[in-house]
């Protein structure tokens, strides 16, 4: 519903401050081994460090040969060796590996050591145990955060969910707190912190402790409001298929570190070709936050624009045709490069989704959102395993039921699970293990008296009509969390109108009008209240961990109104780029500007491949 009495939304804050500083710090760092140097790079360093300081960068500090850590022996016959690593116990047992072999060998280099974003007492330890930790300099790069947008920053920890949310790890919890120090010693301080999650509760009081640690300055603020956000607290929305443009290219071609690369089917030529995907690429921001059905209608407009923009060339004199050149055509032909790159993405998009019969599982997924036809939706997720669809889908969907319906009924899970397990190997019995452990896919525990009752009407009546008969006794079972939010807090749009997804009046529009994501709605009603007041229930059902709390280190109350309505959302175990696209509505909507800080860029695919263990 747009509000008629909206305000422009305020401007961002300039975060290229926060590159430069992490470029300073690794230049310092690299100059303190003088001389030339072989560096090694961790392999998921790579595209964050690109972004960062490019290889003629590195190549000014004396930086001779760059090499991907590839855990095997090294062919580098440097004198000096640096290492850009993650502070990963398996690649410092490497570098142990690397110095030892050259000690029996004899040949004396020296070495360092540059753990990015800290160095955890375990890593010196190995160092410690393996007896060279006198032959290596260790230090830490503080590089806490990467601004992948205008508004998206992220850590660029995708490891940070399956860590802390699956092995109960919580080395990371610090790293989340001094990034928002960071951001707080830079663009705050801020006046309110809301936050629901335990791991967001442990993050705030990290960053608590650091603020009071430091020296609080009067500053003006230019971030006012922030909320914490535990990804446990909705797995409904990550695992739901994105459709609006952004979402549908990081699901299909992979978006990484801000870049994606576009295959030959795309590029229409033999090679591959990287392209930043941001607020830069001026075709991509126009579509980056739409419905997917309204990306061709826009490109072709834009295509139309374009044509007439180069046919205005006609008729010119030579001045005019001089200024024209200078001025006007390189900017187009980038247009035109740009737009022909996104219509073949489009299309490529357009086949692979037709291929899937992506209209039949966007249905199935409406309706496990809505709880309807749920045993059609069985059905479905049946014939996606034995047709052996995609391992990562069948799974998804199978946890999109369980979730939704708060866990799947013995008979049910006991048959989908051998179904899966027959078809996609037995070696996923550990990743069964692992879902059951976050909840996503879970057994529901029946009562006693129902168990007795479904066993009786098996007995008298067929296997198709005991089925009918098990789904209407499972709603007298332990009611859903998901169904009971849904309703306080309205998440699925009654479907008896019809949705113009043109004109979009709500969130819901990120996933074809069918529901408003958790995350976001939670973000949306406690903006409102200025609060938890009011929704005691809600988080009751989430499992809570909520706070509210006025933020000290410096904070003034009497903060320009622009920065108090600049709220920054920091989401913790990853976030989607539907639910991006859902907050800048949101933010037009009611003239917010949001800041998206997450610890990696997440959807389905990576979800689940975090939490599989099928390696026996």
């Amino acid at each position: 519903m747009a509000h008629s009495a909206r305000r422009d939304s305020p401007e961002l804050p300039d975060f290229s401050l926060l590159k430069r500083l992490v470029r300073d710090q690794l230049i310092y760092l690299l100059e303190q081994l003088p001389g030339k140097k072989d560096l090694f790079i961790d392999s998921d360093l790579m595209s964050p460090l690109d972004r960062i300081a490019n290889v003629s960068t590195l190549k000014q500090h004396e930086v001779d040969k760059l090499y991907k850590v590839e855990y095997k022996p090294i062919i580098s016959i440097s004198d000096q060796l640096c290492f850009l690593i993650r502070p990963r116990i398996q690649t410092v047992k490497w570098i142990c590996d690397v110095v030892n072999a050259d000690k029996a060998a004899e040949k004396y280099r020296r070495y360092k050591i540059i753990f990015t974003p800290q160095k955890f007492y375990a890593c010196e330890a190995v160092l410690e145990e393996q007896g060279i930790f006198g032959d290596v300099t260790t230090d830490e790069w503080a590089f806490y955060l990467l601004p992948l947008d205008d508004d998206v920053i992220s850590l660029e920890l995708p490891e940070f969910f399956r860590d802390n949310f699956l092995a109960g790890d919580q080395r990371w919890v610090r790293t989340a707190g001094s990034a928002l120090h960071l951001l707080h010693s830079l663009f705050g301080p801020f006046s309110k912190i809301f936050g629901i999650g335990r791991c967001s509760k442990m993050t705030y009081e990290s960053w608590r402790e650091q603020v009071e640690e430091g020296e609080q300055k009067a500053r003006q603020a230019e971030i006012g409001n922030v909320f914490l956000i535990d990804r446990d607290v909705d797995y409904v929305t990550p695992l739901c298929s994105q459709v609006v443009y952004e979402g549908l290219v990081d699901d299909i071609f992979r978006i990484k570190c801000g870049c994606v690369e576009f295959g030959p089917d795309v590029t229409s030529s033999d090679r591959s070709i990287k392209v930043m995907l941001n607020s830069q690429d001026k075709v991509f921001n126009e579509i980056r936050n739409e419905h997917f059905s309204n990306v061709f209608g826009f490109l072709s407009q834009k295509a139309r624009n374009l044509q007439t923009a180069y046919d205005k060339r006609r008729g010119m004199d030579i001045q005019q045709m001089k200024t024209f050149v200078s001025e006007e055509l390189k900017g187009l032909k980038q247009e035109h490069r740009l737009l022909s790159l996104h219509i073949s993405a489009s299309e490529s998009i357009m086949k692979k989704k037709t291929k899937q019969d992506f209209q039949e599982l966007l249905k199935t997924e409406h309706c496990l959102l809505e709880g309807f036809e749920i045993r059609e939706c069985i059905s479905f997720i049946e014939e996606h395993i034995n047709r052996q669809v995609s391992m990562i889908e069948s799974l998804r969907l199978m946890c999109l039921l369980s979730v939704t319906e708060n866990g799947l009924l013995p008979k049910d899970f006991r048959s989908l699970k051998a179904q899966y397990l027959q078809s996609y190997g037995a070696e996923h019995l550990l990743t069964f293990s692992n879902l059951r452990q976050l909840g996503l896919l879970v057994e529901q525990q029946p009562g006693e008296t129902l168990t007795v009752m479904e066993s009786k009407v098996g007995k008298l009546v067929n296997d198709r009509t005991a089925g009918k008969l098990t789904d209407a006794f499972s709603s007298l079972a332990k009611k859903s969390n998901f169904r009971a939010l849904s309703r306080k807090l309205n998440l699925v749009p009654k479907s008896d109108e019809e949705y113009d997804l043109r004109i979009p009046r709500d969130m819901a529009y990120i996933f074809s009008g069918a529901y408003i994501p958790l995350s976001c709605k939670l973000i949306e009603q406690v903006l409102e209240r200025d609060g938890w007041t009011g929704l005691e229930e809600v988080t009751r059902l989430i499992n809570g961990h909520e706070f509210a709390v006025t933020g000290g280190g410096g904070a003034d109350l009497k903060l320009k109104s622009d920065a108090q309505r600049i709220i920054l959302v920091m989401f913790l175990g990853g976030c989607t780029f539907s639910e991006i696209s859902a907050l800048r509505f949101l933010g037009k909507e009611r003239g917010y500007t949001f800041i998206v800080v997450t610890t990696a860029i997440t959807n389905s695919s990576r979800l689940l491949e975090a939490l599989l263990d099928n390696r026996v």
